[in-house]
Order: structure tokens, then C-alpha cells, then sequence
């Protein structure tokens, strides 16, 4: 079963493994399909589930939403995400002004069927908008009694710390940071790791298997696997392209006998490293059928030690991508 930790600082306990529904939920998954593979998720003892508002322009929460009915809420942590253009994408249809959240809350519990989020997040930094407006908006959500906690996604060490500084003001409970994180993609090591442990803010990490290449299924000088997220999904492939070179993939497959030799898969292994930072709650999957569960959730609670991590660190040596900057180039400068 999985395991739980405590989220920031803060008395709100999630699963190790958190059930992200980016991609699949209302585009590449059947919804009887979808339903299933959460209540696989559940059976599995996994109880926090991430979503957005912009995941399929809306109808990922909603499908979200329809799984989760009947189940009792309390057992559930429920975050979802604000930021980017929703409907027919007006000019108040994104961004973290007060419009914005104020209707994005309001629109989110709707879909998902629920009285509450536990966690709200900012999906980006909103460069456009004054920090001052972004969280007083948040603050009053959670007022409102519509979320418990405040959340953010790829903020730098600097604005965490400004965000921080404002809701404490607020009153309010920043607990938590949503960035990419893998063994192939360390960004937020340097600074926004080392920044989060000191203001009490963990990561919920997406994209811990690097989009699917620590599974190791993407062969150097190979064509791409036809039924592959980069041979059938435009918008994986972009998100995917950095890792895509054969020096990656090259030292991708020295992991193999790594995994071998600690009994894990290579899902697994790449799974149980993202785990081994103390500073990360939970680790977000996905999936596209039940049966893809199981194999996640046995990485749960498994600790590596010092010499299979230094192992991966030698494998992946020159290919390991950890540029600080790039955090701040994930947030659009404009809308």
C-alpha cells in the first residue's frame, strides 16, 4: 500500500504517490476507463488526486469529479490549478488576477463535485498580475471555506519566498510547490529545494519517470514506440524533446542494470529516487488502464541506498539537466 507524508509545514498528510489527470482524463482515456484506473488508485491507498482546470479545457475535472463521487471526501485530498486559459479564452480567461480565481475556484468545485479543494494551486508565476492581488485572492478562497491550503507550480526560490512572505501576512498556509522533477531533471535542487525546507513548503513533483524515458522503453538510433506518448501526442512530445537525444538515451539504458540489481522495475527506480528527497510530499502518476497502478504503487516506501544513488548519478552523468534559470522560463511572461 502507499505510504503518506506530511505536506509542508502543516497537519495535511497526502500519499506518496499522487493520481495526476493531465493528458489522459477527458482526451486519450475513455471515461469508463478513467473511472476504473481512480478507483484502482483508491484500492491501491492512494488518496490524493491532482488536476486543473485547463487539463482538456475543463473536462478533466469533471471526469475527476464523477470518479470520485460517493466516496467519502473526508479520506481524499483533492488540488487542482489555476492560471492558464480556460472556455473561449478571454482576456480575463487566464492569469492570477482576482477575476480569475475567484471564478476559477468557483468553476473547479463545480466540475469536480465537491464543497472544497485542499489544495489550490498557482498553476505559473503570473508576471502580469501584482503578487499582492494573486494572494489576497487566494487568501479569500480560503476564507470562503472553498480551499484549506494555497499551492503553487514552478515558482523560483525568489518568488516562493515573496509568496510565503504575503500569505503569512494573509494569515494563510502556502504549503507547497508543484515542479518537474526527475532523476534526469534536477532544476530545483540548487534553489528552490533548499528555499522550500527553510519556509516549510514541500514539492508534489509531476513528471517523475521524465515523461516515460527513465522506463527505459525509448531506444537510442530507435524510432519512437508507435504507441508512445511522443509518437501519438503533440504536446508530450514537447515536453518530452530535451530527453530525447541519444547521449540521454544512451545513458538512460545503463539504469537497467541498476534497476535489476535492486529488484525494481525501471518505472520503479525512477519513482523510489524522486522519493528519497525528504523535501518532496508525493510524486504525481498517471495512468491510462488500471492494471498500470500496480506497478507504480510498489515503488512506494522503497528506500534506496547510498550506493544505488550513487550508481544512477554516475549513469546519468552529462545527460542530468539542473540549470536553476530554467524555473523562471516556465512562466509565460505574458498572457
Amino acid at each position: 500500500m502507499v505510504g503518506h507524508r506530511t505536506l509542508g509545514r502543516s497537519g495535511l498528510r497526502v500519499s506518496e504517490l499522487a493520481y495526476g489527470n493531465w493528458i489522459t482524463h477527458g482526451s486519450q482515456v475513455e471515461n469508463d476507463t478513467a473511472v476504473k484506473t481512480v478507483h484502482a488508485a483508491l484500492d491501491a491507498g492512494i488518496t490524493t488526486f491532482d488536476t486543473a482546470d485547463v487539463y482538456a479545457n475543463t473536462v478533466a475535472e469533471e471526469v475527476l469529479g464523477e470518479a470520485l463521487r460517493g466516496q467519502r471526501r473526508e479520506s481524499l485530498e483533492i488540488l487542482t490549478k489555476v492560471f492558464f486559459p480556460i472556455g473561449p479564452q478571454g482576456p480575463n480567461d487566464s492569469g492570477l488576477g482576482r477575476k480569475h480565481i475567484m471564478e476559477g475556484i468557483n468553476g473547479s468545485l463545480r466540475r469536480l463535485g465537491t464543497d472544497y479543494v485542499d489544495v489550490y494551486q498557482a498553476h505559473r508565476y503570473d508576471y502580469a498580475t501584482p503578487l499582492e492581488e494573486t494572494m489576497q485572492a487566494f487568501a479569500d478562497v480560503v476564507r470562503q471555506g472553498k480551499a484549506l491550503y494555497i499551492g503553487v507550480s514552478e515558482w523560483t526560490a525568489a518568488q516562493l519566498r515573496e509568496g510565503h512572505a504575503l500569505a503569512k501576512e494573509l494569515g494563510v498556509h502556502l504549503i507547497s510547490n508543484q515542479p518537474q522533477y526527475s532523476a534526469l531533471y534536477r532544476v530545483i535542487e540548487g534553489e528552490v529545494i533548499p528555499t522550500s525546507r527553510e519556509l516549510g513548503i514541500s514539492q508534489i513533483v509531476w513528471s517523475p519517470v521524465a515523461m516515460g524515458v527513465l522506463t527505459g522503453k525509448y531506444l537510442p538510433g530507435q524510432p519512437l514506440p508507435s504507441d508512445s506518448r511522443a509518437a501519438t501526442d503533440p504536446t508530450g512530445l514537447r515536453f518530452m524533446s530535451r530527453f530525447l537525444t541519444d547521449d540521454t538515451l544512451v545513458a538512460v539504458q545503463n539504469l537497467v542494470p541498476i534497476a535489476r540489481e535492486a529488484g525494481l522495475t525501471m518505472p520503479q527506480l525512477a519513482l523510489s529516487w524522486v522519493l528519497q528527497n525528504d523535501n518532496v510530499a508525493a510524486a504525481i502518476v498517471g495512468a491510462s488502464r488500471p492494471e498500470q497502478l500496480a506497478e507504480n504503487v510498489a515503488a512506494s516506501q522503497v528506500r534506496l541506498d547510498a550506493d544505488t544513488m550513487a550508481a544512477i548519478d554516475k549513469a546519468l552523468c552529462g545527460v542530468i539537466i539542473d540549470d536553476p534559470s530554467l524555473t523562471e522560463q516556465s512562466s509565460p511572461r505574458t498572457r
